[in-house]
């Protein structure tokens, strides 16, 4: 590439330094950067504030604000830091900058990388001429505009970031410090994080508050003079209508217009025999033709929720396969709030189509989307393959890794589809009467496929999706006779509100404007993180922990966790980039408050500082972590029934009765009837099942977090002991006796008479074996070593060793689908630990407490996900090398054992501030 104008007029030689924030990023713009460009990554940040005052600057460590690492006193001047292990990459930078003739600063053109740059820039105090580069994809072309076109550091943008960081350490610091004192160590607050977390318990308030309707209908199938079959559901009777699950109150139960019909199970059979002898015919046929358009190319929120929905991704696992993409030039940036598309972007796409799907499904005129997010900016262009080729997906499965596959294939085939021609589509509606009953039938069929050859959009409600699926009626016209060949009541009961997955939190959070869709993913990792919302299925659901923070923050910071409330601090902070508004100001009301009071006598900022100092005496955490069950109606305990969380997790309280809540027990699943039962549980475990013979000591059955266990010895003796029962055993079988056998384990069968060496059974975590010595055998099914005999043992032992599996066992469960990821059966087996799913390449254990035969798909790919997520990256075996001397070999051991106590000195440090968040 040619130098630019700066670079030439420098005097100097020297090659010009162009800083990025990843080395993937720094290797790529390598390649199209000829040798008078050295290219270096800050490998993100370089500066920040401090952990907290131990991490502060000697001079600020006695400074009251010094935890904040804030200057509250001074116009909250931020103190900044280069944090250890960035001082060695600081250093390099500085050195390439003392033979370099020219600076670029090439982060990413978000205000993260606005802010990126500044610092360096701040940092490395440059003698040469600097210029920011920015480009949203990274291609030769791209890169080369943005060096014929440099610019300045955008001042709007490196305050709004400062001023987020610093509001961020406020809330974050501030609250989270009081939520240690009120509710129990470890927790956090923040922006975006405490919204989120009310969002999840909301709606599980929700469902708690919930009260199920049960309704009847009949499913009927007629049969046309053809002989085809026309499925068809009752929708009146006698003129009134049938009720639907919206019909009802949630609250209640009951029909909002009791004008419905609301048919039992015996109303609905005596009906359904009724009209068996009926004579049926069709009364209206209506055809409603409709258009279906594609949607906008993505951004990084919609990325994010299709991601989930169609490959099981958590948001985190999206994000991080978008980052390689871009560094590595397969996509343009993918942080960004905008649908909109460059020209060039824009023909590229449609030559593709020309060329993919031909002239027919290309849509008449270039399509243009506008954002409808609010304040949409950072990046000025959606997400979209890069460059003005559009690489077919095909063409780069071999350099991708899964999730970059998967991910690209989906980025192309929306950029795609976003230009090509409507789905045409039409809906038939049918209506069959017979004797005083109203049947409907309804279907859609595809008149022209359009967009919809290369791109069908995923749905959060699976079965929304399967019934806006092409549905085919047979040919039938008014006045057609019909018999009903079948007439089956169908039982209906409505459903509490969904609970949010990844894709609708991050949906809702975007539609509520809070928060940047960038953040989303660390959000949801952050609140699974802190214990206070864990996954069930794709389900996220919270954690009492979560019902008590969200109270306290409600009661006593209102404003914080109030969903306008946070989008106007959004909107402000957004005016901050666009130099609209004043950061200073708006940091003094936030912080200490404004004595300015607004209508109904409140004051119009939040004033943190004095409110947290007001409410550190007024909290009390025995009431914000209380929450009452209800009040039984019978039986001799009749006190109210509480849910409290305590510091060692949550519990059931009635008086001076308390029992644990099981691990997993989602809050709307325990209610009055189950929370007695935990109680009569617990009361059983206070009681010894009896005394052990020999050692006089009690024995105890107890439920711990694996399953049912006994104890010999109370819980403060050192010495007791603990035995699982044995795989099949139930707690209401279990006697003295067969307790005592379970303690004896392992039992001594007797010896070899060949090796003369004792022989034991024991049950391990493969299940019951035999060993005599190092010789193991497992215990075939149904043998039990309480009970094997010598004599079996030894033929056990005579056996041949199985070195290779079982043959294997028929699965539990098949699904239909394959696997978006593998292309392969995905199954449910019984493991060795259970039950597992399994798509070929990843294994993922069922969830405690959950039906296998039960699992949904969804559910099912989504475990999968998570735990691919979780493996560890397969390493590449190195080339053997000649054996190093001794002298090498204690040098590593020295420095290994220097690391390890680095990394243990680093923790007991940050052990006081473990937990506080640094940003949203």
């Amino acid at each position: 590439m040619a130098e630019t104008t700066a670079n030439a007029n420098s005097g100097k030689q020297g090659k010009s330094l162009v800083i990025v924030e990843s080395p993937a990023k720094a290797r790529t713009i390598s390649k199209f950067l000829g040798k008078g460009y050295q290219v270096e990554a800050s490998v993100g940040h370089i500066r920040d504030l401090p952990g907290g005052a131990k991490e502060m600057p000697k001079k600020y460590k006695k400074e009251p604000w010094a935890y904040l690492g804030v200057n509250t006193e001074q116009d909250f001047t931020p103190i900044y830091i280069v944090p250890a292990d960035k001082k060695k990459q600081v250093d390099k930078l500085k050195a390439a900058l003392a033979d370099a003739d020219s600076l670029y600063l090439a982060t990413d053109e978000d205000r993260e990388g606005e802010a990126i740059s500044w610092h360096l820039h701040e940092l490395l105090k440059p003698k040469v001429p600097v210029h920011r580069l920015v480009f949203h994809e990274i291609t030769r072309e791209a890169i080369q505009n943005a060096l014929n076109s440099p610019r300045e550091i955008d001042d709007g943008l490196v305050r709004a970031q400062e001023t987020r960081r610093i509001l961020d350490r406020l809330y974050g610091y501030d609250v989270s410090q009081l939520l240690w004192k009120k509710v129990g160590r470890g927790l956090s607050a923040g922006r975006v994080q405490s919204v989120a977390v009310r969002l999840i318990v909301q709606r599980e308030r929700e469902r708690m508050a919930f009260v199920d309707a049960t309704y009847w209908d009949l499913e009927a199938v007629f049969k046309t003079a053809a002989g085809e079959s026309l499925p068809a559901t009752l929708s009146a009777v006698g003129g009134r209508k049938i009720p639907s699950g919206k019909d009802f109150d949630s609250t209640n139960g009951q029909l909002k217009n009791p004008e419905l019909l609301q048919l039992s199970e015996s109303e609905a059979a005596d009906l359904a025999t009724r009209l068996k002898e009926s004579d049926f015919e069709v009364t209206s046929v209506e055809v409603k033709p409709f258009t279906e358009r594609p949607r906008a190319p993505f951004t990084t929120s919609t990325m994010q929720q299709e991601a989930n929905r169609k490959l099981g991704m958590t948001a985190r696992r999206c994000m991080q396969a978008a980052q390689r993409l871009y560094e590595n030039g397969y996509i343009t940036y993918m942080r960004t709030d905008s649908t909109t598309l460059s020209t060039e972007a824009v023909n590229a796409a449609r030559n593709k189509v020309r060329s993919e799907y031909g002239e027919k499904f290309l849509h008449s005129s270039p399509r243009v989307y506008k954002s409808k997010v609010k304040n949409a900016q950072e990046a000025h262009e959606a997400i979209r393959p890069a460059g003005t080729d559009f690489r077919l997906p095909e063409s780069v499965r071999g350099e991708l890794e899964r999730d970059q596959f998967l991910l690209y294939d989906l980025i192309w085939k929306r950029t795609i589809a976003c230009q090509m021609a409507d789905a045409q589509k039409q809906r038939i509606s049918v209506v069959i009467e017979g004797g005083d009953a109203t049947f409907t039938a309804s279907g859609t069929s595809i008149l022209f496929e359009g967009f919809l050859r290369a791109y069908v959009e995923g749905s959060d409600d699976p079965a929304k999706e399967l019934a806006d699926k092409e549905r085919l009626l047979p040919p039938v016209k008014t006045e057609d006779p019909l018999s009903a060949d079948s007439l089956d009541p169908k039982s209906h009961t409505t459903q509490p509100p969904a609970r949010f997955s990844e894709a609708s939190l991050t949906r809702t959070l975007e539609e509520k404007g809070i928060g940047r869709p960038s953040t989303y993913a660390s959000i949801i990792e952050t609140i699974q993180n802190r214990d206070y919302v864990y996954k069930k299925g794709n389900a996220l659901v919270p954690s009492w922990t979560a019902f008590s923070v969200v109270r306290l923050m409600e009661d006593h910071f209102g404003p914080l966790v109030d969903y306008e409330f946070t989008a106007q601090m959004e909107d402000y902070l957004d005016s901050i980039s666009r130099n609209e508004a004043e950061a200073l100001e708006y940091l003094k009301k936030f912080y200490f408050g404004d004595e300015s009071v607004a209508e109904g006598g409140e004051s119009k900022s939040i004033g943190l500082k004095p409110r947290l100092e007001s409410k550190v005496e007024e909290i009390d955490p025995r009431v914000t972590a209380k929450f009452l069950l209800g009040v039984p109606e019978d039986g001799p305990h009749r006190e109210e029934v509480f849910v409290r969380v305590g510091k060692y997790g949550p519990f059931l309280e009635q008086g001076e009765r308390k029992a644990p809540i099981p691990d997993g027990l989602a809050p709307d699943e325990l209610n009055l009837a189950m929370a007695m039962e935990l109680f009569e549980q617990a009361s059983k475990e206070d009681q010894p099942l009896g005394t052990h013979p020999d050692t006089g000591k009690p024995i105890y059955v107890k439920v711990g977090r694996f399953g049912p266990y006994i104890q010999l010895g109370e819980n403060d003796d050192e010495e007791k002991k603990n035995k699982s029962l044995l795989k099949g055993m139930s707690i209401d079988d279990l006697t003295l006796e067969t307790a005592c056998q379970l303690l004896s384990l392992p039992r001594t069968l007797g010896n070899h008479p060949e090796s003369g060496e004792p022989i034991e059974a024991n049950d391990g975590r493969y299940g019951p074996y035999i060993r005599c010595e190092k010789d193991t055998r497992s215990l075939p099914a149904g043998a039990s070593p309480l009970s094997v005999t010598l004599d079996e043992a030894i033929a056990l032992l005579k056996q041949p060793k199985t070195r290779g599996r079982a043959a294997p066992k028929e699965p539990i469960k098949v699904f239909e689908q394959k696997s978006p990821v593998t292309d392969n059966e995905v199954k449910v087996l019984e493991g060795r630990y259970g039950p597992y799913v399994t798509d070929g390449e990843t294994n993922a254990s069922t969830p405690k407490g959950t039906d296998p035969k039960e699992l949904k798909f969804e559910d099912a790919l989504t475990l999968l996900a998570e735990r691919a997520a979780r493996a560890p990256k397969k390493k590449k075996k190195a080339k053997k090398k000649a054996a190093k001397k001794k002298a090498t070999k204690k040098a590593a051991k020295k420095k290994t054992t220097k690391k390890k106590a680095a990394k243990k000195k680093a923790a007991k440090k940050n052990t006081k501030l473990k937990g506080l968040p640094s940003d949203e």
